[in-house]
């Protein structure tokens, strides 16, 4: 199948955690805007298969990587191999992260350090692996947030925690990294991702929402294909994807 020949053709996209979820439907949107697409998965290795089959049928070079985020010599191999396969690397999605609930009064040292671990140190270290291929082609980072960063959730202190310290980590990287690289974040508000555990919250939460709905993985999708084809002076943003629900 003949390459979309869209705003990203020629460009070369990593999405970590990316097998399924948001990271998948960013992964896709890529694709279908022509760019080559790598993806990065921990456990879910079926599933990244898929993801790659699902690519490679929108006529793009597809790869898919195994790689602990939490881990530096993991992280930086992958990296290598992204460039190396792809031919190098002009945007960075850093989607890779974890999402747990747990009240304040029993919330444990380890969930408070796995998830810095996945959401704060996963975007700091494959950010820093990709610096000279992103540099080199004066590249993009976007860096996943939450609504949970900007708007205190009781029995989420250390998601909320983690995804704040990606907001400032997104504002600090603009600085640091201009004029080369332009980095932003999206927020996502309440995602309908189709989980039935979640449906009683979920339909709470679209009739609280201005806009009478939650969002959808294509709403962040778009969100995240805007700052990959934004101007290069628009950088040190969180755009926030939430319907309204945080005003």
């Amino acid at each position: 199948m003949a390459k979309n020949a869209g705003t990203l053709s020629g460009k070369v996209v990593l999405v970590t955690g990316a097998a399924k979820r948001l990271g998948r439907a960013i992964a896709l949107a890529a694709a279908e805007e022509g760019a080559d697409v790598a993806i990065t998965y921990r456990e879910s290795a079926r599933e990244a298969r898929s993801v790659v089959s699902e690519l490679a049928c929108r006529g793009v070079e597809a790869l898919a990587v195994g790689c602990d985020v939490t881990d530096e010599v993991s992280v930086r191999e992958m990296v290598r191999e992204v460039a190396n396969e792809l031919g190098g690397l002009d945007v960075l999605v850093n989607n890779a992260a974890n999402y747990e609930t747990a009240e304040f009064a029993k919330l444990k040292l380890a969930q408070w350090d796995a998830i810095f671990a996945s959401n704060a140190r996963g975007p700091f270290l494959v950010s820093r692996e990709a610096l000279p291929y992103l540099k080199k082609r004066r590249g993009r980072i976007i860096n996943m947030g939450s609504l949970g960063a900007l708007r205190p959730w009781a029995t989420h202190a250390h998601y909320c925690s983690s995804k704040a310290a990606v907001h400032m980590l997104t504002k600090v990287m603009a600085k640091a990294l201009a004029p080369e690289i332009a980095v932003n974040a999206v927020a996502p508000g309440m995602i309908e991702l189709g989980e039935r555990a979640a449906a009683a919250f979920m339909k709470r939460m679209a009739k609280q929402t201005p806009m009478r709905r939650n969002g959808t993985a294509a709403d962040i999708a778009a969100a995240v294909m805007f700052f990959a084809t934004a101007p290069s002076f628009i950088t040190g943003q969180v755009l926030t994807v939430d319907g309204g629900l945080g005003l």
